[in-house]
């Protein structure tokens, strides 16, 4: 499976979004997980981190 994705600048550097596919491809909820992301053989790979994101009060 392969997605095309544009990046969108964000300050001094570029982001790129997940859309909801994707997130649901991978079992992540943005609002709990958090991921992780690896440079490996000239790939970027994402997958969902252990982490939880922590909730500001």
């Amino acid at each position: 499976m392969t997605f095309d994705r544009k990046l969108i600048r964000n300050g001094n550097g570029w982001a790129m979004t997940l859309n909801s596919t994707i997130l649901e491809f991978l079992d992540v909820n943005p609002e709990i997980n958090m991921v992780k992301y690896t440079l490996y053989n000239n790939m970027l790979v994402i997958k969902k981190s252990s982490k939880k994101v922590e909730i500001k009060k």
